[in-house]
């Protein structure tokens, strides 16, 4: 009987230590697009202090998943299509945000943000970001994001090449350029996005950002002169060789745009997150790594002080409910303690919080662009809704290989957007 009543408390203790441990080994599963260094450090710092100190107490443990980048957006629609949107997921807000807020798969963290004091670290533009109708559906991460062109200072102070300020003067560079036997503009346009840079530029200079925002609330069109100008001026620029060759088949994904401008070419219009990428494989270029904003349109009535960018760099939202929901908001907020602000900041990068500060040249180049800025233009493939931002993108790439016209590509992009409004009215 002794032995028996033994055996059914050992029996008893086991099923508590394997309820325990199942309880404790819930999983809040993350997916994020760290796959290179720094992100894996800068993403996986978070995970990891939340799983060290947190996890027992609240019952969960956050699984990161990390996509190269251009997969990840496929795989999450994927994803939300069937049905089987993670627990925590990155994004750029825009129209594709509002859209996962519609489909039920960003919820509501207005009172958890502000529990955590996330309000009061944050920047307002970044927390504007991730509100809609007053309400906080993700918290931002990372960097300040903004399009800057970058360019080797010690290679251009050789070639007596001077910072342009005016597109003359930009085109007059690169014509020198191409005489000295260097591609003007390190792109790798696979993705479509990076080559969209120059577009969402040329039209905000001609035309200012109400192109973009007067479209997408019906007062505008995206076939006018600005659209046009921005066409016919890439379309130039590839007929004058300022593009490498093949530059719709180079990928972002692999570093063909930071090779290029390594191995000579002569500047690359990109994210300010690629100060990090550049620090982390390759300091010596690093050394002397200048930044400068997109130069202005000559005689444009637009406000020629406007960037196109984000402030905050990804965006975490949250598929979950009640206890979980709050377990998976206190490991996002790791991201914005003091010790994670330094290790983002070292790694390159200026996150959105109100404490960052850097000391790095590169930084000090680009916040002397942003503390000029007027407004900061949000990227059309995150302004857009996610069908009409797949256009955007697909129609811009057919420029950098002078395949349609200006006015086919802006009509592309227009035919969208009024297919969007006519099946979201």
């Amino acid at each position: 009987m002794k032995k028996r009543l033994s055996m059914l408390i050992a029996a008893a203790a086991m099923t508590g230590l394997m309820a325990t441990q199942a309880m404790a080994a819930e999983e809040i599963s993350f997916w994020d697009i760290a796959t290179d260094e720094p992100d894996k450090t800068i993403w996986s710092w978070g995970v990891d202090q939340y799983n060290e100190n947190d996890s027992e107490e609240t019952g969960y443990t956050v699984n990161q998943v990390p996509t190269v980048n251009d997969q990840y957006k496929q795989k999450l629609a994927v994803a939300m299509a069937s049905g089987e949107c993670p627990d925590m997921y990155i994004h750029w807000t825009g129209g594709p945000m509002v859209e996962y807020i519609k489909s039920g798969y960003a919820k509501d963290i207005t009172e958890l943000f502000q529990k955590y004091g996330l309000d009061e670290l944050y920047t307002d533009a970044s927390i504007a970001q991730c509100t809609v109708d007053d309400k906080i559906y993700a918290i931002p991460v990372k960097n300040d994001s903004v399009a800057m062109f970058f360019y080797d200072k010690a290679m251009w102070e050789e070639k007596g090449y001077e910072v342009p300020t005016t597109i003359s003067e930009l085109e007059a560079l690169c014509d020198k350029m191409v005489e000295d036997g260097i591609t003007p503009f390190a792109l790798a346009n696979s993705a479509q996005w990076t080559g969209s840079m120059y577009y969402m530029y040329l039209v905000a200079r001609y035309g200012g950002p109400e192109i973009i925002s007067d479209a997408y609330d019906g007062t505008g069109s995206l076939v006018c002169d600005a659209t046009i100008f921005a066409g016919e001026k890439i379309e130039e620029w590839v007929e004058k060789g300022y593009f490498p060759d093949g530059v719709n088949s180079l990928s972002p994904d692999n570093g063909d745009d930071r090779a290029l401008l390594y191995t000579g070419a002569g500047m690359m219009l990109h994210g300010s997150w690629q100060v990090a990428s550049i620090k982390s494989e390759n300091p010596d270029f690093y050394e002397n790594l200048g930044c400068f904003a997109f130069p202005t349109l000559e005689d444009s009535e637009a406000d020629q002080s406007v960037v196109v960018g984000t402030m905050g760099d990804n965006f975490i939202s949250f598929n979950c409910e009640d206890d979980k929901l709050e377990a998976a908001v206190k490991m996002a907020s790791y991201y914005s303690t003091d010790e994670w602000m330094q290790l983002d900041i070292e790694s390159g990068n200026l996150p959105p919080l109100k404490a960052a500060t850097s000391e790095e040249p590169a930084w000090q180049d680009i916040l002397a662009v942003l503390n000029d800025a007027s407004a900061i233009q949000l990227w059309w493939d995150q302004y857009l809704p996610s069908a009409v931002a797949d256009v955007h993108k697909s129609a811009t790439q057919l420029l950098f290989d002078c395949s349609e016209t200006p006015e086919k590509v802006a009509q592309m992009q227009q035919d969208a957007l009024d297919e969007y409004f006519a099946e979201n009215s």
